[in-house]
């Protein structure tokens, strides 16, 4: 029997799998092709995993996925929406990689029982990280950690959190800038960052609430790294 293999991830997923913890029981939830739950499978990082999809086309695409890499059988395939397809308890762990903040949210506010003690998330929004960070933080999760990923030309943030049920809202400030500002690629995140508040900032009324907010967050992300703390 062939040795099974573990296929290669680009840089988003492998922040994905970076966060998660040895010996987790990983739920990949939208896994589409299926190569983050067979890395974690192949490598042994995850005691089990489960990948499930929405729509059947990815799934079979997964499963031939599996049988390409020689690990039938190690990767629960299931189909279903969201958070539906798994019984509280059979993960400790959620993986949503590749969709909105808004489905990361809707997904998760539709499983209740992600609010358990010790459950961990690790999320790599498509869009508006800082909105999931303040969702998180608001519902208890603490975001423990994160990584910085450029794919296909776009940085993203990947997020790892738990939750404690300690819940506390945070400023725009702190949702936008997370804890990545010391991490490898945080120059070329803030850069990204900053084009996108620039751009919604011309399209709100000048000294509007809104506008002075989005203004002193341009003015912070504009700063090179390190100047806000008077480093040269």
């Amino acid at each position: 029997m062939a040795t099974p293999e573990a296929p290669r991830l680009d840089a988003r997923l492998a922040a994905a799998a970076q966060l998660v913890k040895p010996g987790a029981a990983v739920a990949d939830i939208g896994c589409d092709h299926g190569k983050l739950a067979i890395f974690l499978a192949v490598t042994g990082r995850a005691k089990r995993v489960i990948a499930a999809d929405l729509r059947p086309g990815p799934l079979q695409t997964a499963a031939d996925n599996c049988r390409r890499c020689g690990c039938e059988g190690a990767v629960e395939l299931r189909l279903g929406d969201g958070l539906s397809v798994l019984a509280p308890g059979e993960a400790d762990t959620v993986v949503l990689a590749g969709v909105s903040a808004k489905t990361t949210i809707d997904i998760l506010a539709a499983a209740p029982w992600v609010k358990t003690p010790g459950t961990r998330l690790v999320c790599v929004p498509a869009t508006k990280a800082p909105v999931l960070r303040r969702w998180l933080w608001e519902q208890g999760f603490d975001i423990e950690e994160e990584r910085l990923a450029l794919a296909a030309g776009r940085w993203y943030a990947a997020i790892g959190a738990v939750y404690t049920g300690e819940t506390r809202r945070a400023d725009w400030t702190e949702c936008m800038f997370g804890r990545w500002r010391q991490l490898p690629g945080a120059e070329g995140y803030q850069a990204q960052l900053a084009q996108k508040v620039e751009k919604v900032l011309r399209g709100l009324e000048p000294g509007s609430p809104e506008w002075k907010e989005a203004a002193a967050l341009n003015e912070q992300l504009r700063r090179p790294q390190g100047a806000e703390h008077g480093e040269s």
